[in-house]
């Protein structure tokens, strides 16, 4: 297992130090009790007006068909590695609350759901790699999902593999260290670009 916590410049949990998005995966299956742990963080996620827009289409390796299905549905630089993982969860947002009527905020409902799955996860000692490479027509098409539905993203989960099994430069990739802007990029008081009080003296570079 490779370890990539975060280097922060203040506290955080570790569940969200731990976090980081792997491309190499073990096909050690997904246990039913981890799965039903993973989708329950999601149904608990923040919802505006409780609307919950999220749907999760769940495809084990097991089922050989629907894998192979959704895993056409990507990009051929993800499809390299994704296929050695357990699990392929396709992420789906209902973006109007009724036909005509649309909610402007489904995909942050979303976003959020997938973000409680993802912590979840870290802590069940699993990994999440989301996607957005892939085809949503595709997958549309091929699951049978509504026209008041949108494919959004692809979920990519399991135990961490072996990083040597990846081919260049996706191994290189998987040992790089982790970077994220510093917080005085993008965290601004009074006015766009103005540093808040509370970062005086925080660098504006990485």
């Amino acid at each position: 297992m490779t370890t990539k916590s975060a280097v922060t410049d203040h506290p955080i949990h570790p569940l969200l130090e731990a976090r980081w998005s792997p491309r190499a995966f073990a096909p050690t299956p997904v246990a039913p009790e981890q799965l039903l742990s993973l989708l329950e963080a999601a149904r608990w996620s923040a919802s505006g007006g409780n609307v919950q827009p999220w749907s999760f289409l769940v495809v084990p390796r097991d089922d050989e068909a629907a894998f192979a299905q959704l895993l056409g549905t990507l990009v051929e630089g993800n499809r390299i590695w994704a296929q050695h993982a357990p699990l392929l969860v396709l992420t789906v947002a209902q973006q109007q609350r009724e036909p005509g009527t649309p909610n402007p905020y489904a995909l942050y409902d979303l976003g959020q759901a997938v973000a409680n799955l993802t912590v979840q996860a870290t802590a069940l000692g699993l990994s999440v790699h989301q996607l957005a490479g892939f085809d949503p027509e595709q997958a549309r098409g091929a699951f049978a999902i509504p026209e008041n539905h949108t494919p959004f993203t692809v979920l990519v989960i399991g135990a961490q593999g072996d990083p040597a099994t990846l081919p260049e430069p996706l191994y290189a990739r998987e040992l790089a260290e982790r970077t994220r802007k510093p917080l005085g990029s993008f965290v601004f008081g009074g006015a766009w670009g103005q540093p808040v009080s509370l970062l005086e003296g925080v660098t504006q570079e990485g």
